[in-house]
């Protein structure tokens, strides 16, 4: 599992996979400077519930990844992401949808 934080305050886990596409989908935004909300649904050993914070360019992010291999990435998957990402609730981690086409999405998009 690796690490998602934020301004050293909040700090979550999410599986290596799913880390990799919200770093490029963030990424990207902030290329842009595009703020947003990414919220996700914590653990029920944190207390379950839901936690959002404001993604900004100023912001304190780090991504720390439990393996050293960047996951191959899934097109289908960033797009989904990033329409989350530009809908009025912001990015939240929806479910991996099957890849469509077997090429791989560049890490530079944008």
């Amino acid at each position: 599992m690796g690490k998602f934080s934020y301004e050293d305050s909040v700090r979550v886990e999410f599986d290596d996979r799913a880390l990799a596409h919200l770093q490029v989908v963030i990424g990207t935004k902030l290329r842009r400077d595009e703020a947003f909300f990414f919220s996700w649904r914590d653990e029920l050993s944190n207390g379950g519930g839901r936690t959002s914070v404001w993604i900004h360019s100023h912001a304190g992010l780090v991504f720390r990844f439990h393996g050293s291999r960047t996951p191959r990435l899934n097109r289908t998957w960033l797009d989904a992401l990033m329409y989350a990402a530009n809908s009025p609730g912001g990015l939240q981690l929806v479910p991996e949808p099957a890849e469509v086409g077997a090429t791989e999405a560049s890490v530079e998009e944008g």
